[in-house]
């Protein structure tokens, strides 16, 4: 199955965001060559830019405070497992304390480095960072690999409290819907949503089905229109009708 989520707010659109950023730039800390660091910085730049956000590091730690006590009212409740919740509640108080350890501005750190900085501005100019450009740049991506490992692992560890409270709000988000068998009638689907809350929607298709879902919603309406996977020419609407899951989530 292939998974589309759309989110109905800013604030899980930022986390989202945020969510892949993380992916990407723990996968190429990892490598080993200096064009996948290059990648894992740059990306890490991105972090920067998407967590600038004053209130990030409070909606999570608020959000996650509010989740402990949902799941501390199922206490001696016979039909929940007492170690899963006793396990549940102790990753969320401590994704909550590591946040609230966190001193001043999301990645101040960051911003007061001025290397990283230089770095930062010549890579948001296209092929900006050759050699002639920044030459002690050029310098550290031909370091040893443990030399440019232990860099980026230092500049990433003090952002990944971060990381683990929008994964904690994230799978609770997620898990809190059931997904509904939906049919779109010749590639379109509309739903009044009729009251219905929903911080995000999530869409499931078979790998092997040759659509793609262009998803639009507000406060009244759902509208899905499939699309057929052509990046040669503009997409045109598929004309058969296309069997999905759909599944609203709201913590």
């Amino acid at each position: 199955m292939i998974t589309y989520e759309y989110p109905l707010n800013e604030r899980i659109r930022t986390l989202l965001r945020l969510e892949h950023l993380f992916d990407i730039v723990l996968h190429f800390a990892s490598a080993e060559g200096p064009d996948e660091h290059h990648v894992a910085l740059v990306t890490l730049f991105e972090i920067l830019e998407v967590s600038g956000r004053a209130d990030l590091k409070f909606d999570l730690v608020q959000e996650l405070e509010r989740q402990r006590q949902i799941l501390l009212s199922f206490r001696n409740n016979p039909d929940i497992s007492e170690d899963a919740l006793s396990g549940a509640l102790y990753e969320i108080e401590q994704a909550s304390a590591s946040l609230l350890a966190m001193q001043g501005k999301i990645g101040q750190y960051l911003r007061e480095n001025d290397w990283l900085m230089s770095v930062k501005n010549r890579a948001a100019i296209p092929g900006g960072v050759c050699e002639f450009d920044l030459p002690a740049y050029h310098y550290w991506l031909n370091h040893d690999t443990a030399y440019r490992q232990r860099d980026i692992g230092g500049w990433i560890k003090p952002m990944l409290p971060i990381r683990a409270g929008i994964s904690i709000v994230l799978r609770l988000l997620r898990a809190s819907g059931r997904p509904e068998a939906q049919v779109a009638s010749r590639g379109n689907f509309q739903l009044m949503l009729a009251g219905r809350s929903a911080q995000l929607i999530s869409l499931r298709l078979q790998n092997a089905a040759p659509f793609i879902p262009e998803i639009s919603a507000s406060k009244f309406a759902l509208n899905i229109r499939f699309l057929g996977p052509d990046i040669d020419q503009r997409p045109k609407q598929v004309g058969a009708d296309v069997d999905f899951d759909l599944t609203f989530c709201n913590l």
